[in-house]
């Protein structure tokens, strides 16, 4: 059984901006992955990642599970 439950977010400022700060991160790494497999035909997740995954989280600072979604 799933369970789907609608939160709401209430941030401090601080921390809107640090979701934001990681929102445009996220985004900009997303873009270069794009064409690091449009580039090299890359069209299975793992081979993307083995190619990308490092430069993400060097690149653009974020950590393991976002850099993984990414």
């Amino acid at each position: 059984m799933k369970l789907s439950v609608q939160v709401k977010l209430l941030p401090t400022p601080v921390q809107a901006a640090a979701l934001e700060e990681t929102l445009h991160a996220c985004n900009q790494a997303a873009t270069w992955v794009s064409s690091v497999a449009f580039e090299k035909d890359i069209k299975r997740n793992f081979a993307l990642r083995e190619h990308t995954y490092t430069a993400v989280k060097d690149r653009w600072g974020l950590g393991a599970q976002a850099a993984q979604h990414v």
